[in-house]
């Protein structure tokens, strides 16, 4: 399978799949939007929201024998849409670390990633027993133990930025 990046309108994901599919109901393509829940303190009330894992993303899946061209128009012309990856251009499939990272919350994880559970160990580093942090360990940027977070850094066709995470602290070392 071949996975392709397209990069839509920020916090426009849901909604340009939904125009797209109602507008090319002929083309039944897998299409993800990976998302993470996080606890978010609000006027003193904690809430749980779903915020996307790589914002302004959706990922295509297409099999080896279908070319992304016979498509190309079909994605491009439905609103919201403002190119593919690498370039509208240079449309490249998802290779080596930015396809691992994908398949890791596709695959390992599921639509919405939960909190994983971790503990500090006695030099106080995270050490992650479970959850989409799992395999991420070497992409922690910072752990907010009060927040229940951490700042991993993803990166995606050479871009860096960082997203939080969340987590469960269980208290005795080693599970």
């Amino acid at each position: 399978m071949n996975y392709y990046a397209l990069q839509v309108k920020t916090r426009g994901e849901e909604k340009y799949m939904r125009l797209f599919h109602s507008r090319h109901p002929e083309i039944t393509l897998p299409l993800y939007f990976p998302q993470r829940s996080l606890d978010v303190r609000r006027k003193g009330k904690t809430v749980s929201s779903k915020l996307p894992i790589f914002p302004g993303y959706i990922f295509l899946e297409l099999s080896e024998e279908d070319s992304i061209l016979s498509y190309h128009w079909a994605f491009r012309k439905t609103e919201g849409f403002y190119r593919f990856l690498k370039s509208n251009k240079d449309i490249t499939p998802l290779q080596n670390r930015d396809l691992e990272l994908l398949l890791h919350f596709l695959k390992n994880v599921g639509p919405v990633a939960g909190k994983s559970k971790v503990y500090f160990d006695e030099n106080s580093r995270i050490v992650v027993l479970s959850g989409p942090l799992s395999g991420l360990e070497g992409r922690i940027v910072k752990a907010d133990k009060r927040k229940g977070r951490a700042k991993v850094r993803l990166d995606l066709y050479g871009d860096s930025f960082c997203i939080d995470l969340g987590f469960e602290v269980l208290e005795q070392a080693g599970g």
